[in-house]
């Protein structure tokens, strides 16, 4: 069994674990946890999920598990402001950093916060929020971090990362330094 394999079967064995769906033993935190991974991961990674999801929903489960892929909701955002097919065209005729300042200022991170909300949660439940490289630049993992536990703030939220996480600071990709984070915790 490789690391990745011995860390994710670490992951799955805590996502069954009462006090951690009731987010018990935190001191009062939020339950925010990062899952870091090499980047090179990110295919095994998003294959676990995606079974993650298929075991944790049907009936038995220990917990409902929901996932939020920062990618796909960023591409919702789009479609619902009828801009999905807009952008490709205004990248090629206003460059790569329009695109990027438009899609900062057209999808916030309230914009991503909103559309997880619509997603009914109940205690019990673990939210596993992906997509983190995929949505870089327009988006920054801290500040989805700092704004999902003002919604989510009853359940545990564990968030992928393809980068490293030192418990002070997150570096996305292993190269590009994302911003000081410490209110979550490293989930194994």
């Amino acid at each position: 069994m490789s690391a990745l394999e011995n860390r994710l079967d670490q992951l799955r064995t805590r996502l069954c674990q009462a006090d951690f769906l009731a987010n018990r033993g935190l001191s009062n935190e939020v339950g925010l946890y990062i899952f870091a991974y090499p980047p090179r991961d990110e295919m095994a990674v998003r294959a676990f999920v995606k079974r993650l999801r298929g075991e944790m929903t049907g009936e038995g489960s220990p917990c409902r598990v929901l996932a939020f892929d920062l990618y796909d909701i960023l591409l919702d955002i789009c479609r619902e402001r009828r801009l999905l097919d807009k952008i490709a065209p205004m990248e090629k005729q206003k460059g790569r950093a329009f695109i990027q300042s438009q899609l900062e200022r057209l999808a916030p991170p309230e914009a991503y916060i909103q559309h997880i909300a619509r997603t009914p949660h109940a205690p019990g439940d673990a939210a596993l929020i992906t997509g983190v490289g995929r949505v870089y630049p327009y988006m920054r993992a801290h500040l989805i971090l700092n704004n999902i536990q003002s919604i989510l703030n009853d359940i545990p939220i564990v968030m992928f990362y393809p980068g490293a996480y030192s418990g002070q600071s997150l570096t996305l990709f292993e190269a590009f330094p994302d911003d000081h984070y410490y209110r979550a915790f490293n989930i194994v």
